[in-house]
């Protein structure tokens, strides 16, 4: 099946149920059905076809994910660009992606000179939040384009997190797409209708996780703004059921002096992914959100889920005193393969560390015009995740850390993630990142950056001590820097390129 297959099963069965809805009007799968056949009719007659990219630049709105799925819909490759980004990016990414077509909502107007100017190959701007997109669907037919499966053609050509060097483009395939939703089925089954709040870009994960809701017909609740006390005043005013959210925002949310004021009770999934979480701050979120939380790990390359740790299996670490358990990403998909593998290409045994490897429907379809990227992504037939883990005798999965981020300091392997979780235990702790930083003695030596939640003190004597009591000296922190807010891409992932570059400048560590 194809992506918008998926929606037109929810549109055949819950025709005048809610599929979009901006916290003040919703539009039914009807309306949303009506409005895909002249998208897609539209993007037809100004003459792109099958193999062209569409891209919608816009902040999370009921009309951009229509727009998304008339794209879907005319047979075409839907390029996201996330708003949040630096314009620079986005630049990037609009002309590496060979975008023929944008729509764009009208905050972004400002850019469009600078847009014209870098991305020529862009021939047609349209505006979805003016008169200017009714006008143009008004003379639109409104009967379906009659297309071909072609399943495996891409879908969506998604650009990577860029966090160590260029976005590259990611071919995501109808496949790919069938498969992430057959995993979410199968470990997250839908009960009833849902209600799924968009509070981090559709652009990424959030977008993603809305997919396999459509044939049970989910709506969609777009947020107009990311404060976190109307994120929890709109989880109980809606009666949300699903949400997806990176641990950072996890985090704000749990400091919230609004955060026992609300009913969090129709929550059937908190899902958590794009980065470790503390697990402290997880056994406090299962407190104020309920036994609902449940993490996948996966990446732009492997969509999504590529292992599932389930609410059961949180709430199972809680009873049988496994708590060491929910510092795990869960265990393997099952209709995925996961191995550890060595550097010289050998499946490592289970307790070995090593580089996490996949194999099944989740893998992309190679990078975009990059060869050598796919090749090297692909070595020894498995695909390279970057990340380094280890798999127990009960199959859970644990990420040690990313491959590019360990710490070699005095000869010794740091994993800056295990620090972390000892650091993310202090009272004071919002959030924080630990980096390598030059040292004469250590070569490199372990550094903590802090970010405190608000009104809270601490001194990096006692975050020291604190690592030195859990860890031992070797894997402390030498020193400790404090930071109003860390630096964070748009998907909330701390930028740890950005924190290495400050102390690492004039010095030869790549980073």
């Amino acid at each position: 099946m194809r992506l918008i297959d998926y929606f037109d099963r929810g549109a055949d069965l819950f025709a005048t149920r809610d599929c979009l809805h901006d916290g003040t009007r919703g539009w039914t799968y009807g309306d949303v059905r009506a409005t895909t056949h002249k998208v897609a009719n539209g993007l037809l007659a100004a003459g792109l076809r099958t193999g062209d990219k569409v891209a919608v630049y816009s902040p999370n709105h009921a009309m951009a994910y229509a727009a998304l799925l008339g794209i879907q819909r005319a047979g075409l490759i839907w390029a996201p660009v996330n708003a949040r980004n630096a314009i620079e990016e986005n630049l990037y990414i609009l002309d590496n992606t060979d975008v023929a077509f944008l729509f764009y909502h009208s905050s972004f107007a400002q850019y469009l000179p600078r847009i014209k100017e870098g991305c020529p190959k862009i021939k047609t701007f349209l505006c979805i939040d003016t008169p200017d997109f009714e006008a143009w669907l008004s003379k639109q037919g409104d009967t379906a384009p009659d297309l071909p499966d072609a399943t495996d053609e891409v879908a969506i050509l998604i650009s990577s997190g860029g966090t160590t060097g260029r976005p590259k483009g990611v071919q995501i395939t109808h496949r790919v797409i069938e498969t992430m939703n057959g995993i979410f089925w199968a470990t997250m089954p839908i009960e009833a209708p849902p209600v799924h709040l968009m509070v981090a870009p559709m652009t990424h994960a959030a977008g993603v996780c809305s997919f396999p809701l459509l044939p049970y017909g989910g709506t969609n609740i777009f947020m107009g703004t990311a404060d976190p006390g109307a994120i929890l005043a709109t989880i109980e005013k809606h009666k949300v059921t699903h949400i997806y959210m990176p641990p950072t925002l996890i985090y704000i949310l749990l400091a919230h002096p609004d955060i026992g004021k609300y009913d969090y009770s129709s929550l059937k999934r908190l899902v958590y992914a794009s980065a470790p979480m503390s697990v402290d701050k997880l056994v406090e979120a299962i407190d104020v959100f309920g036994p609902v939380l449940t993490q996948t790990y996966g990446q732009a390359e492997a969509c999504m889920i590529a292992t599932v740790f389930s609410r059961e299996d949180h709430v199972a670490a809680l009873e049988t005193n496994k708590r060491h358990r929910l510092a795990s990403c869960g265990k393997i998909s099952p209709l995925m393969r996961l191995e550890v593998m060595s550097d010289d290409g050998r499946i490592l045994p289970r307790g070995e560390r090593g580089e996490i490897v996949l194999r099944g429907g989740l893998v992309m379809a190679g990078y975009y015009k990059n060869p050598e990227a796919t090749k090297e992504a692909s070595a020894y037939g498995w695909h390279h995740t970057g990340d380094i883990g280890v798999i127990d005798e009960d199959g859970f999965v644990y990420i040690v850390d990313r491959k590019k981020d360990m710490i070699i300091s005095g000869g010794f392997n740091v994993f800056p993630s295990e620090v972390e979780q000892v650091l993310w235990s202090h009272p004071a702790v919002q959030d924080c990142a630990v980096i390598g930083v030059p040292d004469e003695k250590w070569g490199e030596a372990v550094k903590a950056v802090v970010e405190l939640k608000p009104g809270a003190k601490a001194t990096p004597e006692e975050l020291i001590q604190l690592a030195k009591d859990k860890l031992g000296g070797v894997k402390a922190p030498k020193t400790v820097d404090f930071m109003a807010t860390l630096p964070r891409s748009p998907v909330g992932k701390v930028l740890k390129k950005d924190l290495r570059a400050t102390y690492w400048t004039g010095h030869e560590r790549k980073i």
